[in-house]
């Protein structure tokens, strides 16, 4: 598990150094599929972790609103300010945490039960899945995408 959200961070900072090439004007296009903007979909990648890594911490939760981070250099500190917390949880996370149980309201007032395991790998899935929206949106803009492979990154231990 923490093997992947290493690579993940990773591939994110990849991305981020491929947006310091794009415009502007390129990152905040609106755009088919997943939230609209490359940017807004960066944003959303790090508010997501950072907002389920809090609440199976029984924190509070506040999403934040895109709109004070319309640059690619707003969305990287708000990035840096979340990964410490999130970084210390996942470093810490061991087997006895991968049954506990999470309760979640819904807006329609239903309670669903989930595990800290599922809900950790639903966090990791997801970012997955956005990144391969902005590897299509990469092509789309005639750039090519930051590379999606884990295998000789240095991830593992072995």
């Amino acid at each position: 598990m923490q093997t992947f959200f290493r690579y993940n961070w990773m591939v994110r900072e990849e991305w981020y150094r491929w947006c310091e090439e794009l415009s502007e004007e390129d990152l905040i296009q609106n755009r088919t599929g997943g939230v609209g903007s490359i940017l807004h979909t960066l944003f959303h990648i790090v508010d997501v972790e950072w907002s389920w890594i809090r609440l199976l911490q029984g924190k509070t939760d506040f999403e934040e609103n895109f709109d004070g981070y319309k640059s690619l250099n707003q969305v990287r500190k708000l990035d840096a300010e979340f990964r410490t917390e999130v970084e210390n949880f996942v470093n810490n996370w061991d087997g006895s945490m991968e049954n506990r149980l999470f309760y979640d309201t819904l807006p329609d007032g239903r309670t669903v039960t989930d595990t800290w395991g599922e809900v950790i790998r639903h966090v990791i899935a997801h970012e997955i899945h956005h990144i391969g929206q902005l590897s299509i949106w990469a092509r789309e803009v005639g750039k090519k995408p930051v590379s999606a492979n884990l295998i000789g990154q240095g991830l593992s231990s072995y």
